[in-house]
């Protein structure tokens, strides 16, 4: 019996195989092979899809987040409130630029910022609110927009795990000031390598970026500040292009699965499942449980071991993320220490991601529950 991956890149490759290679071959024929009308028809047809005016593409997701604090003059001195339960790189391009991650928790029942503790966060020296749509879910953005607009204070959206996802029928990326994208092959629309894009409706900060991305030269050889070699090439821009107009269809596919899971998993006894807020809707660039632990000590061990039984079944489920971002040793000179941020820190001990990926067969996923529940008995 063939082991179940928590995601299965090369079946979704078989899907546009024709397509893909077709397109490779046109680029690879044409000697253009950074920047040049590939890249500038996806800036062009991704902007329109996430409903902005602009699209800046880039070379990774975290270029992305980096080339935004840039525009927005974010640097030493500066604080950026955001999440401490996501990937490092999010507050990795906070530190690049001199600036201050200030954390807050996440909501107790989700994994996304706990949008009602972020006004208390907000001092003097705040400078931007950079939040998460983690696992494809939205942050609540109304509320959140409305904090941040009684302080002045912009929004940038981190919307790696989530592109496509929408709050109140507005695509995530098109709510905030600016929109950040990663085209990492995992990603629900993935390129064949790093990639990346911000989206905007601010042209100035859209120009801002064009320059910042490309050495900071406004013209070959004439540079105005020190920038970023952070350009997307025309490959992954043209394999980007015959991939958008599946991503809908795709997403509807993740959507399926999660609603199955959710039934199939509903009489489990300890798991907690994943749940969207009212206004959203996901893209589930993962599905992730939570495994309810008992008491303060050991409590790692259930998730841990639940997750070991699951692998020796052949099934692979993933923990994202085991050690929040203000515990982590980097951040160890700004003072946090653990209980400050209980909701974060516990997500950290129970969240496990099962296989969530288009592709994924009904008979894996009942196969999924089933060693789940078997996996579970045996813990």
């Amino acid at each position: 019996m063939n082991n179940i991956p928590p995601l299965d890149l090369a079946r979704q490759y078989q899907t546009i195989r024709n397509e893909v290679e077709a397109v490779v071959l046109e680029v690879m024929a044409s000697g253009r092979y950074v920047g040049g009308s590939w890249v500038s028809d996806f800036e062009r047809q991704f902007a329109d899809y996430i409903g902005t005016s602009e699209c800046v593409a880039c070379n990774s997701g975290t270029d992305a987040l980096y080339l935004t604090l840039r525009a927005l003059d974010i640097g030493p001195g500066d604080e950026v409130i955001t999440t401490a339960f996501t990937f490092f790189a999010t507050t990795e391009v906070i530190s690049q630029v001199g600036a201050t991650p200030v954390f807050v928790d996440i909501a107790p029942s989700g994994f996304n910022l706990d949008v009602e503790r972020v006004a208390a966060a907000i001092t003097p020296r705040t400078r931007a609110i950079l939040l998460v749509h983690l696992f494809g879910q939205p942050v609540e953005m109304t509320r959140l927009m409305a904090i941040a607009a009684s302080h002045q204070i912009p929004v940038i959206e981190d919307c790696a795990q989530s592109t496509g996802a929408t709050w109140k029928e507005k695509k995530v990326g098109s709510i905030g000031d600016m929109g950040c994208f990663s085209f990492f092959p995992t990603k629900n629309l993935g390129a064949f390598g790093d990639g990346g894009a911000v989206t905007t409706n601010d042209a100035a900060l859209a120009a801002k970026m064009r320059v910042l991305k490309d050495h900071g030269a406004t013209k070959r050889y004439y540079h105005e500040q020190v920038g970023a070699n952070s350009r997307l090439d025309a490959l992954q821009a043209a394999i980007l292009q015959v991939k958008l107009p599946y991503l809908e269809g795709w997403n509807q596919r993740r959507r399926a699965i999660a609603k199955r899971y959710h039934q199939l998993l509903a009489p489990f006894p300890g798991i907690v499942l994943p749940q969207e807020l009212e206004g959203g809707e996901g893209v589930w660039n993962q599905y992730t449980i939570r495994v309810k632990c008992l008491g303060d000590e050991g409590e790692t061990n259930w998730r841990d071991r639940l997750q070991q039984q699951l692998q020796q079944a052949g099934v692979a489920a993933t923990v994202y993320y085991p050690f929040p971002l203000h515990l982590q040793p980097v951040y160890r000179h700004l003072g946090y220490s653990r209980g400050q941020l209980p909701a974060c820190e516990r997500a950290s001990r129970e969240v496990l991601s099962l296989p969530m990926f288009p592709e994924l067969s009904v008979a894996e996923q009942d196969r999924v529950v089933y060693c789940l529940k078997d996996a579970w008995e045996q813990v």
